[in-house]
């Protein structure tokens, strides 16, 4: 019986032990790929988020400072359970910022590696684009200005990092332009079109068209993506009308999650060619 018990606790740590690595192999992961690439992960305080963020080792200048902005993570276990950790398992976002040579940083949200009393599941679910969460990057953005002195900033958003990367250009003064890569532009078209939940509580970019025409802006989008269709970026210059400058590319080959390394390689120190 002693045996038994004894063999019985030790499986216990050892589900206990593996459930904590489990944890924290998602930062370990973005540490791993940072150290590889001579940067360094910190965490940037906030509240009620702090968030983490990654960059060079050396100080980061430049009058502009580019912001590379992650996707929705692993909001979703499965098809009807939400995750229990949004951190992304797959870190396409910060290996393209890690491969660009202009000065820039790797920004996640809220809950993504590091967690705080007020996360909840419905913060990357439901209210994933929520104003706690825009406000908690428009502080972000705000210490960043302070820490580096850069003039202003250029928004990278990726998928569902799209949709705040436009939310915050239309709250602030210094968002030079916004770049998108298989971006959500529009959350409550993107819910209607593909027939899913409502994201109660999140907010919408085009609610505010008058104020997002002026941003200069470039969305790119993969002819395969299956989860941002191309009809998205077509409804999404529709509802917006006239803008000052917004340049759409459709890229052959390329899906939501494949594709991106050299697409973007190739497209991110393109000139903004704007139409009006």
């Amino acid at each position: 019986m002693k045996a038994f018990l004894a063999g019985s606790a030790r499986g216990a740590l050892l589900l206990l032990a593996t459930l904590l690595v489990a944890c924290q192999a998602p930062l370990g992961q973005l540490q791993e790929l940072a150290s590889a690439n001579g940067r360094q992960v910190q965490n940037l305080p906030g509240s009620p988020f702090p968030l983490v963020l990654a960059g060079p080792r050396q100080a980061v200048n430049g009058k502009r400072l580019r912001i590379y902005m992650e996707g929705d993570g692993h909001a979703w276990a499965t098809s009807s359970q939400p995750s229990l950790d949004p951190s992304p398992r797959h870190l396409l976002v910060a290996e393209l910022a890690f491969a660009d040579s202009a000065p820039n940083l790797y920004l996640a949200r809220p809950c993504q590696f590091v967690s705080a009393p007020a996360c909840n599941i419905t913060l990357w679910t439901s209210r994933r684009y929520a104003e706690e969460v825009v406000h908690s990057l428009d502080q972000a953005l705000d210490q960043l200005k302070a820490r580096y002195g850069n003039r202003d900033f250029e928004l990278i958003g990726y998928s569902g990092g799209a949709a705040l990367a436009l939310l915050l250009a239309v709250r602030r003064d210094d968002i030079a332009r916004v770049q998108t890569l298989a971006g959500n532009l529009s959350p409550r078209r993107w819910t209607a079109r593909l027939k899913l939940t409502l994201l109660d509580g999140s907010l919408e970019p085009l609610d505010q068209r008058e104020r997002l025409a002026l941003i200069p802006q470039r969305h790119l989008l993969g002819d395969e993506d299956r989860v941002i269709p191309q009809v998205l970026l077509d409804d999404y210059r529709r509802a917006l009308g006239p803008a000052n400058c917004l340049q759409a590319v459709i890229l052959p080959g390329v899906s939501h999650a494949e594709g991106w390394r050299q697409a973007w390689a190739n497209w991110r120190e393109q000139p903004l060619n704007c139409t009006p």
